[in-house]
């Protein structure tokens, strides 16, 4: 099968230009002006902009958490991803039974024959034994190249700063990319109990246990375990300008540090969780939402490219049933927010129409720079070679989101009648068109399971900046 994309303006993560595109199969064959070629389809796309489709290196689909299962698994999890032009997701496997290899096997059970769209994952490592140490290598010959360490969650996902090292280290001998959740656990659990002893128990809580100095406290203490170890380290959903500071002076210095943030930390603040009754619980995250100035400082790094991504840490939970587990004792509340399907008309409008992003440099952040960061080599451009993800994007569609128009199995969104302009109209997944005109047309496991390679960060000690 020859697809025609006729009349479209492609974008890339450094310009964008009048171009066909041409697909034939799953890959992208020819792009040029004016195509004099023969195709099966062809497809009038004028008026409209054509992305590479995005990468959503950060999502939790399946994933057990505080006594509960996030509300979309890699069906309908991966479904809302096409329907918001993501043609790549990257979840977060965790170590099961202190086994990195068992928790990889359990994921992929858990994605096998379900996924709308291709996926990869990375491994959470939540106790870094001489046993998981050891796994790390077969890990990364299956094709999973990043780990993932939380300095949080005390008592069930954190680990100590030990641990933090020698998973840094030992990815001098396997190579691989070391993700940290930075924020000081030990000091939190520390307000969290004062809070509770004081009668503190409604959602807004949980973001005063929080502060952004315990957040810029451990992106700064895991810069230096990085340096020792000599290797890179990437700050998963900063969310702070304090913890940017840190990211800055690092880069500064010429050390291999990177960094993302997500849609929920550019678009909502702080006060979300001070609303009326129970519902500011909808709003429950960790990082919590901060405010306007830090809001600010976000989507400046974002152009500067002291952070290089925006993801969305999709992690939903039912506000009926599963939020509500915390509605005596914020501390119980789950922590995440949905997001897979908006992230693209969100940045467009909050980003590009707001003048803080240019299209290009939304293309970077959601496509070219994960796929480049976490080694999807066919992945992030609309070049020859390259899979034939695309997303036809019309700027001046409107969209109001809505929980009751999403393809989410979550009972609410945090963005509840907002509304947009710029929406997908068609996405493509390998060729073949999965969304188009509002409905999805795809079905559960077409989507593969993506090889990925260590990209910029192979073996060795790596003490300077490798990737920009």
């Amino acid at each position: 099968m020859r697809t025609l994309l006729r009349g479209g303006t492609v974008v890339s993560a450094a310009d964008q230009f009048r171009a066909d595109v041409l697909i034939e199969g799953s890959r992208i064959t020819q792009l040029g002006e004016s195509l004099d070629v023969t195709a099966d389809q062809v497809l009038d796309v004028a008026g409209c902009l054509l992305l590479p489709g995005l990468v959503d290196s950060h999502t939790h689909l399946a994933m057990p958490t505080m006594g509960t299962v996030t509300a979309d698994d890699f069906n309908t999890g991966t479904a809302a991803a096409a329907a918001g032009g993501t043609t790549t997701v990257v979840d977060f496997a965790l170590q099961t039974e202190g086994s990195l290899l068992a928790g990889l096997e359990a994921w992929r059970e858990r994605a096998a024959g379900q996924s709308h769209i291709d996926y990869g994952f990375h491994l959470a490592v939540t106790e870094a034994s001489p046993e998981a140490i050891s796994e790390m290598q077969a890990v990364v010959d299956q094709g999973v190249t990043s780990f993932k360490v939380f300095m949080a969650f005390k008592g069930s996902f954190m680990a100590d700063d030990e641990q933090l090292l020698r998973v840094l280290r030992r990815t001098r001998e396997t190579g691989g990319l070391v993700q940290v959740h930075a924020e000081n656990g030990d000091a939190i659990e520390v307000n969290i109990a004062e809070a509770l002893g004081r009668g503190e128990i409604a959602p807004q809580f949980h973001a005063k246990t929080r502060p952004d100095s315990t957040e810029q406290e451990a992106t700064a203490r895991a810069i230096h375990l990085a340096r020792w170890a000599k290797r890179p380290v990437f700050f998963v959903h900063v969310s702070s300008a304090a913890a940017v500071s840190e990211i800055q002076m690092a880069r500064a210095a010429g050390s291999p540090v990177y960094g993302e943030t997500c849609v929920h930390y550019l678009t909502l603040t702080e006060d979300e969780l001070a609303r009326p009754g129970f519902d500011g619980a909808k709003y429950v995250c960790s990082p919590p939402l901060r405010t306007l100035s830090d809001q600010a400082v976000l989507w400046s790094a974002l152009r500067q490219q002291s952070l290089q991504i925006c993801t969305t840490d999709h992690c939903p939970f039912n506000f009926c049933g599963q939020k509500e587990l915390g509605k005596d004792d914020f501390s119980k509340i789950p922590n995440g927010l949905p997001g897979i399907e908006h992230r693209l008309t969100l940045l467009h409008e909050y980003g590009v129409r707001a003048g803080r992003l240019t299209m290009p440099e939304l293309v970077g952040i959601t496509s070219t720079a994960p796929a480049r960061m976490f080694g999807l080599d066919r992945k992030g451009r609309l070049a020859p070679g390259y899979d034939a993800d695309i997303v036809v994007f019309d700027p001046e569609s409107h969209m109001t989101i809505t929980a009751r128009g999403h393809h989410m199995a979550v009972d609410y969104t945090p963005y509840e009648g907002w509304e947009c302009r710029g929406a997908p109209v068609t996405v493509f997944s390998r060729g073949e068109v999965v969304f188009r005109d509002g409905d999805l047309v795809s079905t559960p496991g077409r989507g593969q399971y993506i090889r990925r390679t260590p990209g910029p960060f192979g073996p060795g000690e790596v003490d300077s900046l490798r990737w920009v």
